[in-house]
This record gives structure tokens, C-alpha cells and sequence, in this order.
């Protein structure tokens, strides 16, 4: 892969093996999205704030174009593929390039029982908002693939794509959602009682 790639700042948090659909409008995105699909290449994401941009963010890989509109508007449908860090963000085009290293991950896995753990609270917070979830065969990047399908907020999902171990993902992962839980059931259950007037059914 090039070490300079073009940049796609966004109020979001990609993370690697995470599905992101995006509608692209703006003549500097659709300028680099046409490259990339020309050239078969990744773009990067990271997230914007306050007029920054990240530090870590992930590269994502064009699966296809799911819509073309006549003013050359796209909608795409993209896959996290790796987290990289910005040496150097470069202003030479209309869209923002950097020269980035790729971050691989170290070695250290989860344990059995911390994989276990991890896929038995998810499928918990699944039934207690009442949604239907995937709980993936798959489980290289466990830790990913659960924050990428949870509405979880920007700045944990940030520190986890920064995080460079399966093993310590894992930990920080199980924790927030101990804490999580409880929260979302009592919200739940409070929606419940206030609609139905102060009687649950």
C-alpha cells in the first residue's frame, strides 16, 4: 500500500472490519473517490473534531458503488481494513492526502473466558435494546466488530482504534459495556413505565 493516501475527515470513528456507507457530493470527495476507484485503492478515515483531524484512523476499502446520480453524486459502501497513523497531512490537492505508517497490531490475544465474557454481554445489550445483531463466527478483531456495530460514543471508539492489542481492546471493552448494561436497562425500563403511564406491562 502507497504510504500517501488520500484523507476523508468525518464526524465518525472507523474501525477496522466495520461497514460505512457514504454519500459523496462534494466536488473534492467525488474527485478522490473517482481515483480511488480508478486505481483500486484505499482513502483513509479519521475523525474530525473542532476543526482537527486524528492522529489514528483506518483505511477503507471501496466494496461498491451502491448508486450513481446524474450530477455525479455517489453512494459507496466501504470496509474498515487497517488503522495507520498521519506522519504528515499534505495540502497539494483539493482533498487532503497524508503520509501515514500502518499500526499492526502486537501479538497478545484474549483469553477464552474474556471472549466468552465479551460475546455474552453483547448479546445482552442486543436483547435489552430489542435489536436483532450478528454474533460473528469470525472472531479475529472481536473487540472491533462489536464497537463497529454499537452506537458507542466517538471518543471511546477513538481510544480503541489507538489501542494496539486485541488482549488490552478486549478488557477495555468488557468494562464499558458492565457499565453500559445497567444504564441502557433502566432507560429502557424507564421508557417503558412513561408509556404506559406509570404501569409496566
Amino acid at each position: 500500500m502507497p504510504r500517501i493516501i488520500p484523507i476523508f475527515p468525518l464526524e465518525v470513528v472507523l474501525l477496522p472490519g466495520a461497514p460505512l456507507p457514504l454519500h459523496i457530493f462534494e466536488p473534492r470527495y467525488k474527485e478522490m473517490i473517482g481515483e480511488c476507484l480508478e486505481r483500486k485503492t484505499v482513502f483513509g478515515v479519521v475523525r474530525a473534531k473542532e476543526k482537527e483531524i486524528a492522529a489514528i484512523g483506518c483505511t477503507a476499502e471501496i466494496l461498491e458503488v451502491t448508486k450513481k446520480y446524474p450530477d455525479g453524486r455517489l453512494d459507496i459502501l466501504t470496509l474498515g481494513q487497517e488503522r495507520f497513523e498521519i506522519q504528515e497531512v499534505l495540502h497539494d490537492r483539493a482533498f487532503l492526502q497524508a503520509d501515514i505508517s500502518l499500526l499492526p497490531d502486537t501479538l497478545e490475544q484474549p483469553s477464552a473466558e474474556d471472549i466468552f465474557r465479551l460475546l455474552e454481554l453483547y448479546k445482552q445489550l442486543l436483547t435489552a435494546a430489542g435489536v436483532q445483531g450478528e454474533i460473528p463466527a469470525n472472531r479475529t478483531q472481536l473487540s472491533f466488530f462489536i464497537a463497529g456495530s454499537l452506537p458507542l460514543e466517538l471518543d471511546f471508539k477513538q481510544g480503541l482504534l489507538g489501542t494496539a492489542s486485541e488482549e488490552e481492546r478486549t478488557g477495555v471493552l468488557i468494562s464499558y459495556l458492565e457499565e453500559l448494561l445497567p444504564n441502557l436497562r433502566r432507560n429502557v425500563q424507564a421508557h417503558k413505565t412513561a408509556g404506559g403511564n406509570g404501569h409496566v406491562h
